[in-house]
């Protein structure tokens, strides 16, 4: 699926570091806490900082690929449009989800207002905590991941790209929540 046929912006220099693949070597282990980050929520104008949400409520990250503000992945941008009509379910269940995508400031505010998003969107232009999660690369742009975090930042489920299971479903982490939930 093509997303729009306007490459513009596609070519830039975060392209160019993620064109060649590196495979999702993620070493996070279940059970383990997860590395902390501060990035711009785009959808409500303020930091995020992961550790804040610690004692507090559990997380689930949502590693998104968005090569430009007109150019998304095939594979994310169903799943992007399912995360953001059901993140209700998230909230009601007292849990934040947050999206983090690699595009700039300017691309990811495009996004929110296209996509009319609820999802907190977190920009991380410098790949830095799509590194921190080793979630790899490939043609342009890191690859997606998602992980589940419980209230106290430990790491309760991963998943990674693979070209035979590209994304968690909403089910599978509505599932995750769920049992996280239930033994919390």
């Amino acid at each position: 699926m093509l997303t729009s046929t306007d490459f513009r912006g596609l070519l830039n220099q975060r392209f160019f570091q993620n064109f060649f693949p590196v495979p999702a070597t993620n070493e996070l282990k279940v059970g383990e806490i997860t590395p902390d980050f501060e990035l711009p929520d785009i959808t409500n104008g303020k930091l995020v900082r992961l550790s804040n949400y610690r004692s507090d409520r559990p997380v689930v990250l949502a590693f998104t690929r968005i090569f430009t503000e007109k150019q998304y992945c095939p594979f994310c941008f169903p799943h992007i449009k399912a995360l953001n009509e059901n993140y209700e379910q998230f909230v009601q269940r007292e849990v934040e989800l947050l999206m983090i995508t690699s595009t700039d400031e300017q691309q990811s505010q495009v996004v929110v207002t296209d996509l009319g998003l609820k999802i907190p969107l977190l920009c991380d232009p410098t790949c830095r905590v799509f590194r921190a999660y080793q979630v790899g690369q490939a043609l342009g742009a890191p690859l997606p991941g998602q992980f589940v975090l419980d209230e106290r930042g430990i790491l309760q489920f991963k998943h990674l790209f693979s070209f035979l299971d590209h994304n968690a479903s909403l089910e599978t982490l509505l599932a995750a929540v769920d049992r996280l939930i239930t033994t919390g």
